[in-house]
């Protein structure tokens, strides 16, 4: 547990040689480092020390009120390097953590040597005049917090489940739905607010950092469309489409993903 702020922890999971070059795991909404457990496994068999995050607000981490805006959250991950005494790193972002880590790529590019966005378009998780992906920021995130609100259960689980490309495991969507439970309505709330009403656009020309983009071919809340957008505008970048699958390959594709990050890692 490291502290972030006065009275507020973040967990994080450090394992492999602490002279071992570092892997940064940042896990999307709602779920906790326990989604990297397969490539925690696989990196740390490759050589690499793995440090897998709970976000604020997310499975072991503290869960204040307030402090859920990009900005905060990347504020959290460096505070959380320096404390494991990770001075560079690649950092691997899900999903709304690929908007954490995207945003921490562009602030402190001396502490990010790679990036790898997993089922993320980074810069924006809704339409604007200059992202033309997604859905509207202001009716999506009014009708999530409604249901949110009004049953999180069911809303959480619905959520889960409809961003798999295929139909998905019973036992994979229990598992999930279970993590994401773990997180209080007040931080999803937030989260809802800032995933979708983020703008990240004007931090691409900061990002010259190589670039790794997995994406499910059929990912339905972060587009192989906007993937292939935001890679024509990135200075070194590499795309990767996982055909049959949706938002979550490391349940869906889980050997494609593993190949993807060993080959940009080495």
């Amino acid at each position: 547990m490291v502290e972030v702020e006065p009275g507020v922890h973040v967990f994080a999971q450090d394992l492999g040689p602490k002279d071992a070059p570092a892997v940064v795991l940042v896990p999307g909404f709602g779920m906790t480092h326990e989604a990297w457990d397969r490539q925690v496994g696989v990196l740390t068999d490759a050589g690499h020390r793995i440090v897998a995050i709970d976000q604020r607000g997310h499975g072991r981490s503290d869960k204040p009120l307030t402090g859920y805006d990009v900005a905060r959250l990347s504020d959290d991950l460096l505070v959380v390097l320096d404390a494991l005494a990770v001075e560079t790193c690649a950092l691997v972002g899900w999903s709304f953590g690929g908007q954490v880590c995207f945003r921490t790529a562009a602030a402190a590019p001396d502490r990010v040597e790679r990036l790898v966005l997993v089922g993320s378009n980074a810069v924006r998780a809704s339409r604007s005049d200059a992202f033309p992906f997604g859905a509207p920021a202001e009716p999506t995130i009014a009708a999530m917090v409604e249901l949110e609100l009004r049953d999180r259960f069911a809303a959480r689980r619905t959520t889960i489940r409809s961003g798999f490309g295929t139909e998905p495991s019973p036992a994979v969507v229990d598992w999930m739905t279970n993590q994401s439970l773990q997180m209080p309505s007040w931080a999803s709330v937030a989260c809802y607010h800032s995933m979708l009403g983020t703008d990240l656009v004007a931090d691409i020309p900061a990002v010259k950092q190589p670039v790794l983009q997995v994406i499910g071919a059929d990912d339905p809340v972060h587009s192989a469309k906007g993937a292939h957008w935001l890679s024509e505008r990135l200075a070194d970048t590499r795309l990767a489409v996982i055909p049959d699958c949706g938002h979550y390959p490391m349940f869906e594709a889980p050997a494609a993903l593993d190949q993807h990050l060993l080959d940009f890692l080495a």
